[in-house]
């Protein structure tokens, strides 16, 4: 009996990974803790009553609404759950539960599972939710902002503080520090805390579940924008710059939300050009438009473009030749070969 060895082809892609949706699911929620852990300490146990509904609803969400479309049970991939969890830091802590509750089914059932679930919708659920949110209950979602550690002295007055980035557009002397802004200020449960942030990144890129190409230029072309723009303005033009990196949702978007895989290009090249687009569009509307924050609109928007940066930056395939496109007659044999068919 010959010794036969088949040759197996299969369609891409051939990188094996021990990687599941799951484990990179419970590592992006592994990140997150620390934010979670610096939300709960500064605006108080609220935090965790807000994330819990978030999270709660948009598991319920993601069950019935797969058992509506008469599709198999995802809830162990636990997408719902690192939805809910953005969708809650997205959200200040002051939010009626109800309304945070709407948002976790928005998320969920009009932005995921109408699209087809995990890796087919074509925005992020928790940034289109947010928006929703922001649009209908404007009173909830843009004031009303409680300040850093006021839950512990009780004190009504700290719960309508203005957001950092309110304060510096309103010309406002009394801001945060450097110091408090990149610690504990106002703002959504999740933004609060810029270097639980940064710990969280720095997980993901270890564990390499995110690598760090968007975050840098997402956060870079915001630093380049806001020092040319801080120069010709302002009278600091790096102080107003590190106000524009650390104030807001930049780097809770640029690390957590810009790098979702299903909504962000796969070549590192679309990944840049995403990257600063989004930055570009969050820096525009923070100079010139009527909101202070623009990292939710800037992601969606670019999120839209994905399908045409990944068209136009995708690779040449191993072996492929691209022909060339030139008005210059053919030569030699090739060319008297035609002339010939033609004749015929």
């Amino acid at each position: 009996m010959s010794d036969e060895r088949l040759l197996t082809a299969s369609a891409s892609p051939h990188i094996k990974s021990p990687a599941t949706t799951s484990r990179i699911m419970l590592d992006v929620i592994i990140a997150l803790i620390p934010s979670l852990v610096a939300g709960v300490l500064i605006f108080g146990p609220r935090v965790l009553a807000v994330t819990g509904v978030t999270v709660g609803f948009c598991v319920l969400s993601e069950y019935l609404s797969r058992r509506a479309m008469k599709r198999s049970n995802t809830l162990g991939d636990l997408s719902a759950v690192v939805t809910g969890v953005i969708l809650a830091f997205n959200l200040p802590s002051t939010i009626p539960l109800w309304m945070a509750a709407f948002g976790s089914v928005i998320a969920i059932v009009v932005v995921k599972q109408m699209f087809g679930g995990i890796g087919q919708n074509f925005v992020n659920p928790a940034l289109l939710a947010r928006i929703v949110l922001m649009v209908s209950f404007p009173a909830e979602m843009l004031s009303g902002w409680a300040n850093a550690f006021a839950w512990r002295n009780d004190n009504i007055d700290a719960l309508s503080a203005a957001t950092p980035l309110a304060a510096l557009g309103d010309g406002a002397k009394e801001l945060p520090t450097l110091f408090q802004m990149f610690f504990a200020r106002p703002g959504c449960i999740g933004e609060a805390c810029a270097f639980a942030l940064i710990l969280g990144g720095l997980y993901l890129t270890v564990r390499g579940v995110v690598i760090p190409v968007i975050p840098f230029f997402f956060v870079g072309t915001v630093a380049v924008f806001m020092l040319i723009y801080g120069a010709a303005t302002q009278e600091n033009a790096l102080t107003f710059t590190l106000y524009q990196l650390l104030g807001g949702g930049l780097l809770l978007g640029a690390i957590f939300m810009a790098t979702d895989y299903a909504t962000s290009p796969l070549s590192i090249k679309g990944k840049i050009i995403f990257a600063v687009g989004c930055g570009l569009i969050t820096s525009v509307i923070r100079v010139f438009g009527n909101m202070t924050e623009g990292v939710s609109f800037s992601i969606i928007l670019m999120n839209i473009l994905v399908p045409h940066i990944d068209r136009l930056t995708a690779p040449t395939p191993f072996g492929v030749v691209k022909e060339k496109k030139s008005g210059k007659k053919k030569e030699g044999a090739e060319a008297a070969a035609e002339k010939e068919a033609a004749k015929a």
